[in-house]
This record gives structure tokens, sequence and C-alpha cells, in this order.
């Protein structure tokens, strides 16, 4: 093990479990409300309509809210504003209880994108702080293991909340938003004590340390570059690339939430009981975190990220072509999980492409502009999914936009690889290690 290994494996045993954690909760209560639907909208009369809007309108609010809020967390640190986001959304997580008709669902999940608004984007922007671009993808794919976790670990604990229908006079789902929406309150209060806002302030870190992630940083910023490297946010807002990764960003998110919101509900009008939809649910998520894993660190193994998104964002939207056409049944299913397991591979490449050539405050904007354009993709996914079944009886018109979009999406990373061939830290970008048979 070389000493930045070395370095690497100190630093992301200190905060990647914890952020994982903080990620997980957050995860969770963005799409507990799709296991929530297998009884809220029956008890709230909600239409496939008016449930594909109101879990796509969480996005809205995201995306209006996004880039201040990253511009913020670079201004007063990762501790303070990171602690504020996560006290806040469980808060507002948990008062989905208390949702009476479509509007308070509307406002709600508009309030929730609100709060939650910069943390993804504010904790890659937070592990480029650590880890040079060449060795982030691993890192970022760590960290947002936490998503299929969140859906692994969430499909069964919902189901199983939601059987507590009655007690204290609440309903199964009123009890699912408020047993999972309040964790985020006391982990944002333990992220004070825990989450440094840099290495110049983690105590763990000897003065060595410190100087040689300080270093390592500054090289890679120092880089020779043919293209363009951003340092200031307005020329970084206004580059092609980065809009370019908004796009490729979109149609990946569209068949995230498009196939995610959804699928417990597949399950269940597949026949299945909602204790079974719980543990059928996670099969996917199981394999999309170990998936994602060993993709990320072939990325950065092979130093490539543009084929490493390109791959699997077809696969997935092949996948779910696939899903389209077969008859509903087991089949059906069966492509929507590979095609989850493709979107989450997408996940730990795709994030090391911004930090190739943003840094400083073009990384804070730009990162987060790419993350809010990017998740009005998860207002459309649902929404087209949801106005297919309450105009045709079926999905399959909506997962065929959905996989539309994901072959957008790599048309797109593709020509984001031809105009960063030239950029700082080359081998990034190379093609050709994407059929290595080393490992």
């Amino acid at each position: 093990m070389t000493s930045d290994d070395a370095l690497d494996r100190k630093i992301a045993l200190r905060l990647i479990p914890f952020m994982m954690v903080l990620y997980l909760v957050a995860f969770l209560d963005r799409v507990n409300v799709s296991f929530a639907a297998l009884t809220m909208n029956a008890d709230l009369g909600f239409s496939p309509a008016v449930y594909g809007w109101g879990a796509g309108m969480f996005f809205l609010g995201y995306f209006v809210f996004e880039i201040p809020s990253n511009l913020i967390l670079e201004r007063v640190g990762a501790r303070v504003w990171i602690a504020r986001i996560m006290v806040t959304w469980g808060l507002v997580s948990a008062a989905m209880a208390f949702v009476q008709g479509p509007t308070s669902f509307y406002v709600l999940r508009f309030l929730l994108g609100a709060a939650e608004a910069g943390f993804l984007p504010g904790m890659i922007l937070y592990l480029t702080y650590w880890f040079p671009p060449a060795r982030l993808s691993r890192q970022v794919g760590l960290f947002m293991m936490a998503v299929p976790l969140a859906s692994a670990i969430g499909a069964p604990l919902s189901s199983l909340i939601l059987q507590a229908d009655g007690f204290l006079g609440l309903k199964g789902w009123q009890w699912l938003f408020i047993i999972e929406g309040l964790p985020a309150c006391g982990l944002g209060l333990a992220v004070l004590a825990l989450l440094p806002d840099g290495p110049a302030t983690a105590r763990w870190l000897t003065d060595g340390e410190r100087a040689a992630v300080a270093a390592r940083l500054a090289a890679a910023r120092a880089r020779p570059a043919g293209g363009r490297v951003h340092a200031a946010l307005g020329p970084a807002l206004v580059d092609g690339r980065v809009w370019l990764l908004c796009a490729t960003y979109f149609g990946v998110v569209v068949g995230l939430y498009g196939v995610g919101l959804w699928l417990p509900q597949l399950v269940r009008a597949a026949g299945f009981s909602i204790g079974a939809v719980g543990l059928l649910t996670a099969v996917p998520y199981l394999a999309s975190a170990a998936v994602m894993l060993w993709w990320g660190r072939r990325s950065d193994r092979r130093a490539e990220r543009v084929w490493h998104v390109a791959v699997p964002t077809l696969v997935a939207g092949v996948a779910i072509a696939a899903a389209a056409a077969l008859p509903a049944g087991l089949a059906s299913l069966a492509a929507l999980g590979l095609a989850t397991v493709g979107i989450y591979a997408i996940l730990g490449p795709f994030w090391g492409l911004p930090p190739v050539f943003l840094t400083g405050t073009a990384a804070a904007g730009g990162i987060a502009l790419v993350n809010a354009v990017g998740n009005l993709g998860g207002f459309l996914g649902p929404s087209i999914v949801g106005t297919a079944i309450e105009l045709t009886g079926s999905p399959r018109a909506g997962f065929a936009l959905v996989a539309v979009s994901l072959g957008v999406s790599a048309a797109a990373v593709l020509v984001v690889g031809r105009r960063l061939r030239s950029t700082a830290a080359p081998r990034l970008l190379q093609t050709s290690d994407l059929t290595d048979r080393s490992g």
C-alpha cells in the first residue's frame, strides 16, 4: 500500500461511514413515499397522476434552492450547513404524516425538496476537499452506496411499519413518515460533533498528513491542461460541458425515480403481499450496492470516466425498454431490477467528471447546477409513468419514454468525453482501458 493509499484509507474510514449514514437517512426520507403510497393513496383518494405529480414535486423545491444552498455551504462550512439541512428535512419529512389531500401533499413534498437542497452536491464538494480527482470516483461510489442501501433497508422496514396501522389512532403510512423522518434531526446534531469542515480542522490527521492532502490537491489543480479549468463561478455556469453533464444526469435521474418511485406498487400489482413487496424490492438494491462499489473502483483503477458512465446508462435504457415491451409479470420486474443496477453503477464515475475541470467556487456552483437540473428528471420520471398508468392502465408508454431519456444521456456523456480530452487529469477520460481484462 502506497502512502497515498494509506492516507486515503485513513480519511475514508473516518468520513465515509458517517456520511453514508447521513445520506441513507436522507434518501430514505426522499423515497419512503413510494411505500407510503401502498396504503396512503387509497386512504386519501389519490389517483396515479396525483401521486406521480406529488412524488415529483420534491424535485422542484430541490431545483430552486440547490445552487444557493451549495454556495452557502462553501461560505459557512460543511459542518454547520449539513447540520441545518438535516434537522430541517427531518422535521418536514415527519410532517408528511399530516397530509390531508393533494394540495398539502404537493406543498410538503416541495418543502422537503427545499429543505434537502444542497445535501448531495454539498457532500460531493466536501469529498473534493479531501481527495484529488483521480482518486475521487471510488470514494463517491462508497458514499453513494447509501442510496441503494437505503432502499434495500428501507423496503422491508417500511413494509413492517405499514403494518402498525391503527396504533394510537394513526395510519401505518403516518407512522412511516414519523419513524423514518425524526432520526435525521438527531443526526444533524451529531454532524456538529463528528464532521470537520475540512482537513485543516481534522484533529485526527497529523500535521504531515494535512500537508500531504493539501499538496495532492494543489498538484491536481496545477496540472498542465490543454483545455479550460474553471475556478470562478460565472464561466463555469456558461460552460457547455457543464450543461452537457446536466443533460446526462437529467436522463439518469428520470430513470432512477421513474422506476424507483413506482417499483413497490408494480411489485404489489403483480400479486405479492405488502411484506413480500419489501423483501422483493430490496433485491435489486442490494445488487446495486455491490456493483456500484466495484464499478467505481474499476473507473479509478483504469483512470476512465466517460465509458464507465455511458455503458451502464445504455444497459439501463435497454433494460427499461425491455420492461416496456414485456407483459406485466416477473420478467418485466426482472428487467426493471437490471435497469436499477445499471442506473446506480453510473453514479460514482459520473460524479468524478465535474472535478476534472471545475475547482473552488466553480466546483461548488457547477456541481450544484448539474445536480439541480439533473434532479428535475426526478419530477418528470414518476410523473410520466403515473400519467401513462392513468391514461392507458399500464406503465409501458412511460417506461418507453424513460428508456429514450437514458439513451439521450449516453449520447450526451460521450460528447462530454470528446470535449474533455485535452483537459486536466488526461488519463481520466481515455477509453481504451474499458476493455482491459485485468480486473
